[in-house]
């Protein structure tokens, strides 16, 4: 397995190093910035950057892409319906790029924008997921160009994948998200149990992430929408009795939206 480390960047993003330390190369993704980047290479003498992931177009994600590029030659991968800065290689669903000498399997995700994609290694021991703005731990993204229905449908597709799927995502929502995901189901332990650990994990300043797909599961509401607990209180917080999981959904995120 690749190692794969985070670099904090503004107040709330990760780029995901990926990191293959026999060749000493190394993949950025989501690099909004360049600067953590750049720092994490000049302090490894002898690495080198050779591809650079993007899975939307926002500038959190995408500001340091064209200076990373100029400097290490990177190859910039990203989706085909977006438009990327400097990218070489346009991605789309059930594409098989290889990256470090691991394939990876692009999955379109739109919702949080309308060609946001998602990168999936199944590996057999350990399969991960970079998930962007997609899914969160304990949570999804807003919805800024596409639709209730799509991120409904793109969340399926996530939470159909392996069980023990890693699920490293974008930004460090994890507190916030699990006080929501307890607002919805006060009587779910694993909700509590999991608040309780983050709170932990966030006073001592650590990272929340990796999480894993069995673990949203059991805590992420938007995972949950089929769920008649989670149904009620959704129906209940919007007024009205909500008929589908994709209309719990939409009512949750509307929900989360202002919480």
């Amino acid at each position: 397995m690749l190692n794969i480390d985070a670099l904090p960047a503004f107040t709330d993003n990760y780029i995901w190093m990926l990191q293959d330390p026999e060749q000493r190369l190394c993949a950025a993704v989501d690099p909004g910035d360049a600067g953590p980047v750049q720092a994490w290479l000049e302090a490894r003498p002898g690495w080198r950057l050779t591809d650079i992931l993007v899975t939307h177009h926002h500038h959190d994600h995408v500001g340091g892409v064209q200076q990373l590029k100029a400097a290490h030659g990177a190859r910039v991968h990203g989706p085909a319906a977006e438009n990327i800065p400097a990218r070489d290689v346009a991605l789309v669903d059930a594409q098989r790029i290889r990256i470090l000498d691991h394939e990876l399997e692009v999955i379109e995700v739109p919702g949080h924008t309308s060609g946001h994609i998602a990168y999936f290694h199944s590996d057999a021991q350990t399969p991960w997921l970079l998930s962007g703005d997609t899914l969160f731990a304990a949570g999804c993204g807003r919805l800024f160009e596409g639709t209730a229905e799509q991120m409904y449908r793109s969340l399926q597709r996530l939470a159909a994948l392996p069980s023990s799927t890693r699920v490293y995502c974008a930004h460090e929502y994890t507190l916030g998200n699990l006080r929501f995901a307890q607002a919805v189901e006060p009587n779910n332990r694993a909700i509590a149990e999991r608040l309780e650990q983050v709170v932990r994990l966030r006073e001592a300043k650590r990272i929340t992430l990796p999480s894993e797909l069995s673990i949203e599961r059991a805590t992420n509401p938007f995972l949950r929408s089929a769920e008649p607990v989670v149904a009620a209180a959704a129906s209940h917080h919007a007024g009205r009795q909500l008929a589908t999981p994709e209309r719990v959904f939409a009512a949750l995120r509307a929900w989360k939206d202002t919480f």
